[in-house]
């Protein structure tokens, strides 16, 4: 996330707890590597984000940034890289709305961890249904799943030389090399079992499809990683610490799974926005990606159950997370994410012990 969103840890007036994760040396270093903050810095905690932390760094003029770090605590070593994001990020700019890289500190010196500056951009991140009340109307609600959509078949349309991938782009195994990195993280940072998600694991890497084409993968796609223009088109596409080259169908079961409609019994967020009247539906979602692309929609079902594993995955480590005191400022108890997890993790089993009986 990059810009808006509720700040939830607000910044540290004169002798007050600076937000976790930012102690006093950064606002020097910020001084320097962004010349057009003026000082007397105040940074407030981006609400949204469950991995790395992001914050909204404002100065004595009103100038605003987005400053993003790993999250606090031991993590895996390729999780949480905000450095690859920024080049990722670089590479993007000119092809796909994405913010701009303003300063990176590579040393870890001055954050006992890599710091990545960015453009703070003034759009409208939809989170929740309030915020959807708040800032649209059904006919604004219509509009907002095709530009989605149009983003994506527009990244999909890019060589990956474009973002520094070239040397993956003729990689063939994607859905087996993802099936195994979130296991492994899984396994490794887990601090309880989750037998849903293993039998899960176990059909869809006995159903893992041949992968047909190429292309560069947000690995994150969704709603709220979109901020908006007053216009309901997308502005800026944020969160790409997950980018890499794979089957782009793997960002379109991502942006299925999260995209809820009113009647669910299962829900990949907490909150979801879409489930108000006026939205797009996922087939309508779906059709619109499939006419841009030259897709067969059949091969969709796979990577549905795939997002709803991999999802699980993500929130059961947010879990851990917030279990352990790495995560600052949040909204939710560990107990929260630890049943939203399992939830997930049930709807998974479910779709890819149907995916096995095929």
């Amino acid at each position: 996330m990059t810009a808006a969103g509720q700040a939830q840890t607000g910044p540290a007036p004169s002798g007050t707890t600076r937000p976790a994760g930012l102690p006093a040396g950064v606002d020097a270093w910020l001084g320097r590597a962004v010349p057009e903050l003026q000082g007397n810095l105040r940074h407030e905690l981006i609400a949204g984000g469950r991995s790395n932390l992001t914050y909204r760094t404002t100065d004595a003029a009103g100038h605003v940034v987005v400053l993003r770090r790993p999250p606090l605590g031991d993590h895996p070593a390729t999780a949480h890289d905000v450095l690859r994001e920024a080049r990722i990020l670089r590479g993007l700019h000119g092809h796909l709305p994405v913010p701009r890289v303003l300063a990176v500190e590579e040393t870890g010196e001055v954050a006992d961890a890599p710091l990545v500056v960015l453009e703070h951009l003034d759009g409208t991140v939809l989170r929740s249904p309030a915020d959807v009340e708040r800032h649209t109307t059904e006919a604004d609600r219509a509009r907002i799943g095709p530009t989605l959509v149009d983003a994506l078949v527009a990244l999909h349309g890019l060589e990956p030389e474009v973002i520094g991938l070239g040397g993956l782009a003729h990689r063939r195994d994607y859905v087996t090399r993802q099936l195994g990195r979130w296991h492994e993280n899984w396994h490794r940072t887990r601090i309880r079992d989750l037998p849903d998600l293993q039998t899960a694991h176990e059909h869809l890497v006995a159903k893992a499809p041949e992968q047909s084409r190429s292309g560069i993968v947000h690995g994150d796609f969704r709603l709220d990683n979109c901020m908006l223009d007053r216009r309901w088109r997308v502005q800026g596409v944020l969160d790409w610490e997950l980018t890499t080259v794979g089957d782009p169908l793997a960002d379109v079961g991502q942006l299925l799974v999260y995209w809820a409609q009113a009647g669910d019994a299962a829900r990949a967020l907490h909150d979801p926005a879409t489930v108000l009247p006026g939205f797009s539906t996922r087939d309508e979602l779906l059709a619109r990606y499939c006419l841009a692309t030259g897709t067969d929609a059949a091969r969709i079902d796979y990577f549905v159950a795939y997002n709803w594993w991999k999802t699980a995955c993500i929130v059961e480590g947010v879990h851990t997370r917030v279990a352990q005191g790495a995560m600052s400022g949040g909204d939710r108890t560990a107990e929260s994410f630890a049943e939203q997890a399992a939830a997930l993790a049930g709807r998974a089993a479910t779709l890819a012990a149907a995916l096995r009986r095929r």
